[in-house]
């Protein structure tokens, strides 16, 4: 199918948009989609906490400084990138302001990323600079839905 579903979290973890986009996933009503924003916020939180490598990184780091360099900046924690099971591939774009892109597709997707990149930027061209959009708050542009609805068509039918 491709692309089945996207879903954007705001930064306290509320759900600000769901569209599905296909018939591969069960239909969901919005109570489930509140829960399953909250839960993924809650799980992208903590693995963001998680680095197996962070001790090797500081020794890097001291090893650095006492031979005389100067240390770089670390990266910043990233959490939950990408979740693929037998049925479907879960791909999470978090953004600097902390906004989540939650982009559900079929495993055989192929250039998840690209698309991702593209649903962000039709947010950002049609939603944050919308005069009467507020940020945090759920999205109702109908100018972001009629071009995220075709590029979706458009992707989904180059299959």
């Amino acid at each position: 199918m491709g692309i089945l579903a996207l879903i954007v979290i705001n930064k306290a973890g509320g759900l600000i948009y769901n569209r599905t986009f296909g018939d591969g996933l069960n239909q969901l009503n919005t109570n489930d989609y509140l829960v399953l924003a909250g839960t993924f916020h809650g799980v992208h939180a903590i693995t963001t906490r998680l680095n197996p490598l962070k001790e090797l990184q500081q020794q890097q780091q001291a090893a650095l400084i006492a031979a005389g360099g100067i240390p770089g900046r670390p990266d910043p924690p990233s959490g939950l990138e990408v979740m693929e099971s037998e049925n479907f591939r879960l791909q999470c774009f978090n953004t600097l302001t902390g906004t989540k892109f939650l982009l559900f597709t079929d495993t055989l997707q192929a250039n998840v990323d690209v698309a991702m990149r593209k649903v962000y930027d039709l947010y950002a061209d049609f939603v944050t600079k919308n005069p009467f959009y507020q940020l945090e708050m759920p999205i109702r542009c109908d100018t972001f839905d009629r071009k995220l609805n075709s590029y979706i068509r458009e992707v989904n039918n180059a299959r």
